[in-house]
Parts: C-alpha cells; sequence; structure tokens
C-alpha cells in the first residue's frame, strides 16, 4: 500500500507541475493589430473628405490682382543721415519719397518699412524717423536689428 500510495502521490505530483495557472497578463497583440488598421482607413479617408465641391471657374479676361508688399527699406548712418534704399534723402522729404514708392497715401498702410539704423545713430533721429512715419500712414514699421553673439 505504502507504495501504491507512493506511486499515487508521484503522479499528483507531476499533474500538479503539468498545470499552469490563469495567465494574468492581457495579450495587446489584437488591440495593436485593430489600431494601425484604424489608423491606415483614417489616413487613407481624410484627404477625400477635404476635398470641395467640384467648380469649373469661368474665363476671363483680367489680369491677376498683383500685390506689391515689397518692404520699403530705410536707412540711418551713425551720423544720423537718411537713406531711402541706397539714396540719402533730407528729413522733411522723407514722407513725400515714400510715398511715392509705396504708390500713394492709400497703399501706405499695406507697405511694410523697414528701419535699418546704425547702432551708433543718435537715437532722436531714429524716433523722428519713425514718428514721422507713422503720422506719413505707414502702419507695418519694423525696427531691423542684428542677433547678439552667444556670450
Amino acid at each position: 500500500m505504502a507504495l501504491g500510495g507512493g506511486a499515487s502521490g508521484g503522479g499528483s505530483r507531476r499533474g500538479r507541475r503539468g498545470r499552469r495557472g490563469p495567465l494574468t497578463e492581457i495579450n495587446v497583440t489584437p488591440l495593436v493589430d485593430v489600431m494601425l488598421v484604424l489608423l491606415i482607413i483614417f489616413m487613407i479617408s481624410a484627404p477625400l473628405l477635404t476635398v470641395g465641391v467640384p467648380v469649373e471657374l469661368p474665363k476671363t479676361e483680367a489680369s491677376a490682382v498683383e500685390t506689391n508688399n515689397e518692404p520699403l527699406s530705410v536707412s540711418i548712418d551713425q551720423q544720423g543721415a537718411i537713406f531711402i534704399g541706397d539714396s540719402e534723402t533730407a528729413f522733411d522729404d522723407l514722407a513725400v519719397r515714400l510715398l511715392t514708392e509705396a504708390g500713394g497715401s492709400d497703399k501706405a498702410s499695406e507697405r511694410p518699412v523697414f528701419v535699418r539704423a546704425d547702432g551708433r545713430a543718435p537715437y532722436q533721429a531714429v524716433a523722428r524717423v519713425m514718428a514721422r512715419l507713422s503720422a506719413s500712414g505707414f502702419t507695418k514699421l519694423n525696427l531691423i536689428t542684428d542677433t547678439a553673439p552667444e556670450a
């Protein structure tokens, strides 16, 4: 009996070792597969949703509207002399010359003006130029500076 009991006891131990407990980890592979398929479907269908109604536009003889929004450049050198482009101009003629180059007073607010002043130029000269430009109808004034090197 002891022999049979021992044999059956050994067999039951082997049976316990052969069994595994319930799997407690979640298998995420099917979830990843489904998400990748959905991602591909949305990537393919998204451009199709943004297409508008197909319209054939009428043909006209008018040319495209040309906008000349190139910036005007005003420079101030170390002594306070004012330059429009490359030519020197007097402070009193500054507004008239810039309005002429902008295409009139109605276009002055559309054209940006780049003010480039020497770092050693008198602050008063720069402030007067910017005030004159603002009073002349130029609303897009940009003070151009150089980037400082890393210290």
